[in-house]
């Protein structure tokens, strides 16, 4: 895979696409382990990897750090998140300044968190109210032809469970399709656990008009404690009770939880192959075990 691709064609090169997410590491040494990790899964050859962005930007630099350490030794393409919270529109178009100096050809972008002690965060004070807004922003910059290959790809996010802030479906629907309609490439969804709330997802962007590719999230449960921190933080999270019952039967043996995980979330990942998903994309919690085991169980013949 060209490092240098932007989405469109990495979508047309690989269909459906693998990919993986990593969050920046906040030490040395986590950073070096982190590193290992993605070199441990270049081997199966990527079609991107995504790195996230802490609330309010506060992994600003990290971020850009470790994009610019794929991107300068490996041949895999990096696809940094970028949030507009917090956000001025002079910082955000610096931010991309940087990215299309280092040859970044694609960017995710997303409303975000705003930082935990800002429960109380006025949405309506800020530049980027919405996603929208953001994806505006960023296809402006492309056409004013400061990107050195002629632009970012651009990502944007989707929730097959409902966005935990738009509890009117209707309305979750219209905010996918104005940052569709501002200039997305793709849509990568949140963490689910059923594939119906996935296939259902699909097809009410196909009557909502949304005809870009939606690449799957996907995301083991790798321990009981990670599953309570998932419910946590993806609010609204289900949990399917065939996950439930085959995580019971396994009790407190982690390991035997580890196991039902992978099998589960590889089931997963057959049954979307098999309708036929654009990509999926795994979201590694800086891991590579558990990833490179699903990829593994599917049988998928690994090409550059």
């Amino acid at each position: 895979m060209n490092a240098h691709m932007h989405i469109r064609e990495i979508l047309r090169h690989g269909k459906p696409t693998f990919s993986f997410e990593f969050f920046p590491a906040r030490t040395e040494a986590s950073a070096e382990e982190l590193y290992q990790t993605i070199r441990d899964l270049e081997p199966l050859h990527p079609s991107f990897v995504s790195i996230t962005y802490g609330a309010g930007g506060g992994t600003r630099e990290l971020t850009h750090q470790l994009v610019a350490r794929i991107k300068e030794t490996t041949g895999i393409p990096p696809i940094p998140h970028l949030t507009c919270v917090g956000h001025t529109k002079a910082e955000v178009e610096q931010i991309l300044l940087r990215y299309a100096a280092l040859g970044v050809c694609n960017i995710l972008a997303l409303r975000g968190d705003p930082p935990q002690q800002q429960s109380d965060y006025d949405w309506s004070q800020g530049e980027f109210r919405y996603a929208a807004d953001l994806v505006r922003f960023i296809r402006e910059f492309n056409e004013s032809g400061r990107h050195p290959s002629g632009g970012f790809g651009i990502g944007v996010a989707g929730f097959p469970e409902g966005h935990p802030a738009t509890p009117n479906r209707l309305h979750e629907m219209d905010h996918l399709k104005a940052k569709c309609a501002e200039g997305a490439d793709y849509i990568c969804t949140q963490l689910f656990f059923d594939n119906h709330d996935f296939f259902d997802f699909r097809d009410r962007c196909t009557l909502a008009g949304i005809d870009i590719p939606i690449i799957a999230g996907i995301m083991p449960v790798t321990s009981l404690s990670s599953m309570r921190r998932m419910a946590e933080l993806a609010a609204g999270s289900r949990y399917p009770a065939k996950l439930l019952r085959a995580l019971s039967r396994a009790q407190d043996d982690p390991v035997a939880v580890e196991k039902v995980g992978i099998h589960y979330a590889a089931q997963q990942c057959s049954e979307l192959l098999d309708g036929k998903v654009d990509g999926l994309h795994f979201y590694t919690l800086n891991k590579s075990n558990v990833t490179t085991q699903i990829y593994h169980s599917l049988g998928i013949t690994v090409t550059p």
